[in-house]
């Protein structure tokens, strides 16, 4: 019977059941897309990553329950962990590569994992704050856009307040949303939505961190930082600021492993 394995991280967490859970498949070759994308529903976590390990080189894939993805943090910290743990791999350094043709460096420092990823540097735009009230229950200061849109506010007590309107926000033409404010024992503090990926509050969001790290580093004048994400599980992400890349660090934990049965796959297919 043909299977491959499969494992379930809580990513940037220290513990079980906090952090972010990402499901990881080590593949000797890349599944048909529709199967990763079907692999990936089935899990029902906000992320699934593949990824190929050939000689010293691993290629890596990202999918949400409705779409592949061009990046995703917590699900690279999770695949980067199953290769230290599960496959006795030795250097203290991982290069990824993308789809996109980026590399992404993963180094280890005792248990905790710190990924080079590219900076994404939010530029204030001209978004109709009712609109964002609506989306949001509150209105923002200011609305900038990155790789994803970025809704600043005041405080830390306002982040937690935030309940938004899933339906308005999915009309919103941005892939993700990004509420974040200064925090009150760290640097900052975020939570993210993204029903347009089929998420609707991601616990912690490695991706989106290259987008708020330039921006606070920029209004804290601090090159290092450490970040909070207000979801219900919660994660700590330690964060620098580099000019055209960010470093998002933290740790990871494996909760579950088991196997997919590929046979049953194939004989549905058939």
């Amino acid at each position: 019977m043909e299977s491959i394995k499969i494992y379930q991280v809580d990513a940037f967490a220290s513990k079980l059941f906090s952090g972010n859970p990402a499901a990881v498949c080590p593949l000797n070759d890349w599944l048909p897309d529709e199967v990763m994308q079907s692999i990936a529903l089935e899990n029902n976590l906000s992320e699934t990553a593949f990824f190929i390990k050939d000689k010293d080189n691993f290629f890596l894939r990202w999918f949400t329950p409705k779409v592949e993805i061009d990046l995703c943090g917590h699900a690279t910290l999770a695949a980067a962990h199953i290769i230290y743990s599960e496959m006795n791999y030795k250097p203290d350094n991982i290069e990824f590569k993308i789809k996109s043709g980026d590399i992404l460096n993963v180094n280890r420092n005792q248990n905790k994992l710190s990924m080079n990823f590219p900076a994404y540097e939010p530029m204030s735009v001209d978004q109709n704050l009712d609109e964002l009230y609506n989306a949001l229950g509150l209105r923002p200061l200011l609305f900038l856009h990155g790789n994803y849109g970025l809704a600043v506010f005041k405080n830390e007590n306002e982040i937690i307040k935030i309940a938004p309107n899933f339906n308005v926000l999915e009309e919103l033409p941005y892939n993700g949303i990004i509420v974040t404010a200064p925090g009150n024992n760290v640097d900052f503090v975020s939570r993210f939505f993204g029903p347009k990926l089929g998420i609707t509050e991601d616990p912690v969001t490695g991706g989106a961190h290259c987008d708020l790290i330039p921006y606070w580093s920029k209004r804290l004048n601090k090159k290092d930082m450490i970040a909070e994400q207000l979801s219900k599980r919660g994660g700590e992400l330690y964060c620098s600021y580099l000019g055209n890349r960010v470093i998002i660090g933290g740790k990871a934990i494996t909760y579950m492993q088991g196997e997919l049965l590929l046979n049953n796959i194939v004989s549905d297919d058939k």
